[in-house]
């Protein structure tokens, strides 16, 4: 299966959101799993909660012992990265581990930040 066929497969299971409609959500986690280095550069959405990619799974499954607290398996979570590839399947993996809500930012934080939507400076230390 190629890279490709895995992002289509994992977004068949997502309604993803646009910068638009993530503006206007309330009650919403929003998973920043962009490297350091670009959220220093461009910038992070206000409110998000940076986590790297390699404990995601582990710092939110709903019922495990090292998740971040302030979230339950009810928690609409929307994973953002620079241009929304890999939150489609980081969100994916979310719903497999008890996240049924979790989805992904259309455009990642690029298309976010071209929205013209607030930003605020980034390098906020991430969730290890």
């Amino acid at each position: 299966m190629s890279a490709e066929e895995l992002l289509e497969e994992a977004r068949r299971s997502l309604t993803r959101v646009s910068p638009e409609e993530l503006a206007g959500l309330a009650d919403v986690l929003v998973v920043d799993i962009r490297p350091h280095h670009n959220r220093a550069a461009e910038g992070e959405i206000p409110g998000s909660i940076p986590v790297e990619r390699i404990v995601l799974e582990w710092r939110l499954d709903p019922d495990g012992e090292h998740r971040i607290p302030g979230f339950t398996a009810d928690t609409t979570v929307v994973v953002l990265c620079n241009e929304g590839y890999a939150s489609s399947l980081a969100a994916r993996d979310l719903q497999r581990v008890g996240l049924p809500r979790a989805t992904d930012l259309v455009g990642g934080f690029r298309g976010y930040a071209a929205a013209g939507l607030p930003v605020r400076p980034g390098a906020t230390q991430a969730v290890t």
